[in-house]
């Protein structure tokens, strides 16, 4: 996966969210479990997006069979990342409830992210 993210790079619906600074594959458990320690930590307050889907089926064949023969049977799924691309998004808590919320995040993900927030968000006033 070559290049930048041309879609889906810039906060739409939080405040705060985490962008991929690499290409990787995230597979559905990943999201899922990033997912629910987002939540977690945040007390079930404020409001979550996931920007991401695993939409992508992966095949695999099975230990010990030769070349040929077609291709293996569907594995799971995942979700294509390129860097740039914003993977979660929050709104309705504090600055440092969602930083430390979405740090949480980025440790389940296989990708290196940065915390990022809205350019009109005013921090020292916790307003918009």
């Amino acid at each position: 996966m070559k290049g930048n993210a041309q879609r889906g790079n810039s906060l739409a619906f939080g405040s705060f969210g985490i962008k991929a600074l690499q290409s990787k594959w995230i597979t559905g458990s990943q999201i899922e479990a990033a997912r629910i320690a987002v939540t977690r930590y945040m007390q079930r307050q404020g409001q979550v997006w996931v920007r991401i889907f695993p939409d992508k089926p992966i095949t695999k064949k099975p230990a010990e069979v030769r070349m040929g023969k077609g291709k293996g049977n569907p594995e799971g799924f995942v979700a294509p990342v390129t860097p740039g691309r914003i993977l979660f998004e929050v709104e309705g808590v504090p600055y440092d409830v969602a930083k430390e919320a979405l740090r949480l995040a980025a440790q389940k993900l296989p990708v290196t992210t940065r915390f990022v927030v809205r350019r009109d968000f005013d921090i020292k006033n916790q307003t918009l």
